[in-house]
């Protein structure tokens, strides 16, 4: 759920999603693309998300600051930013969040990530991790029938602890 202060045009992000923003807009700056207004609002909308978010959900907050947004800004700012590599888009819920390992990693935005989410059936939080040897599995099963993997997306889904104890 999305729980924002709104100032007269703009969101109060938190403290650690404004640096978050301002690493997104620099690394796309190294990839000769920009982070445009409306990019930067809805990836921060996704940021301040305590869960994954749906497009129309984002959309239902872009319209307290952007009056006129309508679907397709939405799913173009979506685009570019799993583009980018800034977010991930959760299949099982049609939902988004923001790649942790993109925004938070310090040895460089050249890094590719194979990630693995893990989807709690009970509150509805993802969590994503990056196991290696779960990404190398992968890579090794593709390779015994001569495939080659791009990209790799693995949605598990149970119960998170705080469920469990519930």
């Amino acid at each position: 759920m999305l729980t924002l202060t709104a100032t007269t045009d703009q969101p109060a992000f938190s403290a650690d999603t404004q640096a978050l923003l301002d690493r997104a807009a620099s690394f796309c700056a190294t990839r000769a693309s920009r982070l445009t207004e409306t990019r930067r609002l809805v990836l921060g909308l996704i940021l301040e998300s305590s869960k994954p978010v749906g497009a129309y959900e984002i959309l239902d907050h872009l319209r307290q600051y952007q009056r006129n947004a309508a679907p397709p800004t939405v799913y173009r700012a979506l685009d570019f930013l799993l583009a980018q590599g800034l977010i991930h888009r959760i299949e099982r819920m049609s939902a988004f969040i923001g790649c942790a390992h993109r925004l938070e990693c310090h040895h460089g935005h050249g890094c590719g990530h194979r990630a693995q989410f893990l989807i709690c059936s009970g509150c509805g939080t993802v969590s994503e991790v990056e196991d290696s040897e779960i990404s190398h599995a992968i890579a090794r099963a593709a390779a015994k029938i001569g495939f080659r993997p791009h990209q790799s997306t693995v949605e598990i889904e149970g119960l998170c602890a705080t469920c469990q104890k519930g």
